[in-house]
C-alpha cells in the first residue's frame, strides 16, 4: 500500500471513529484530545509506530475506544510485527502480552488524568474563593441588614459586588451592552424580550439585560425591547 492510499484509508477510518464519538473535525479532535495536528498527520500517513504512548492513549480516550482497537485500525500486519515499542523502549513486535501491558499503562494514565482534573478543579475553586473572600464574608450580613431596613439605599450594597466583577474579568468575561443603552438591533447579539414586540435588524432597541462574551465566543445575548414601545416608568 503506497503512502497516498494509506493516507486516504486512514483518513476515512479516523473520520468514522470521530463520527462515533460525535467529533466533527480534526480541529475539534486536536483541541479535545490535546494531540497536535502534526501528530494526527503522522497517524494518517501510517507513522503510528513512531508516535508516543501518551499521544495514542489521549487519542484512544477521546475517540472512546481501547488502545488495542486504535492499534488494530491504523497498524498494518507488518507494522504490528516490526513495530517499535510505543514508549521509550524497543521491542520486536506487539504481542498479546505487550498489548496487555499497554492496556495497564492506559488505565494507569487514565487514573492519573482523573486525579489531575480533581486537583485542578480544587485549585480553581481555591483561587476563586480568594477573589470572592470579602463578598463571602460581608454579603450575608449586608443582606440581613437590608431585610431589617427596607429603606436602606441599594447603592450602598454595590461595592460588595466588586469581587464578583473582578472574578469575571479574570475569566475574560465582558459585558455585551449596558442596561438602558439604546443600540441597533442585531439578532446575532440581541434577544427580544418575550412580549416586548417585534424589531427588524437595525431598529432601535433598549438593553434590558446585558449579555456576555468571552474572547471571541458569545455566551449570552443581551435581552432588549423595541424603543418605540418603551414607557417611562
Amino acid at each position: 500500500m503506497n503512502q497516498t492510499t494509506t493516507y486516504h484509508t486512514n483518513r476515512q477510518t479516523l473520520f468514522q471513529l470521530m463520527g462515533q464519538a460525535q467529533i466533527n473535525s480534526f480541529d475539534e479532535l486536536s483541541e479535545i484530545s490535546g494531540v497536535s495536528q502534526w501528530q494526527l498527520n503522522r497517524l494518517l500517513v501510517g507513522l503510528i509506530a513512531k508516535m508516543s504512548l501518551e499521544t495514542l492513549l489521549k487519542l484512544a480516550k477521546t475517540l472512546q475506544i481501547s488502545l488495542e482497537y486504535l492499534l488494530s485500525q491504523f497498524c498494518t500486519d507488518e507494522s504490528l510485527v516490526d513495530m517499535v515499542a510505543i514508549s521509550q523502549e524497543s521491542s520486536p513486535g506487539v504481542n498479546s502480552r505487550q498489548l496487555e501491558h499497554l492496556k495497564q499503562e492506559y488505565q494507569h494514565l487514565e487514573q492519573q488524568l482523573s486525579q489531575q482534573r480533581d486537583i485542578l478543579q480544587q485549585e480553581f475553586q481555591e483561587a476563586s474563593l480568594q477573589v470572592l473572600e470579602s463578598w463571602l464574608l460581608q454579603w450575608p450580613t449586608a443582606a440581613a441588614v437590608a431585610k431589617k431596613n427596607p429603606q436602606l439605599s441599594a447603592i450602598k450594597l454595590l461595592p460588595l459586588v466588586k469581587p464578583i466583577t473582578e472574578l469575571l474579568k479574570q475569566w475574560g468575561l465582558e459585558m455585551n451592552g449596558t442596561v438602558g443603552e439604546q443600540v441597533s438591533y442585531d439578532p446575532q447579539y440581541h434577544q427580544l424580550l418575550e412580549g416586548s414586540g417585534e424589531a427588524n435588524p437595525g431598529d432601535a432597541v433598549m438593553v434590558r439585560y446585558v449579555g456576555y462574551r468571552q474572547a471571541d465566543k458569545l455566551l449570552y445575548r443581551a435581552k432588549v425591547s423595541p424603543v418605540n414601545l418603551e414607557s417611562v416608568s
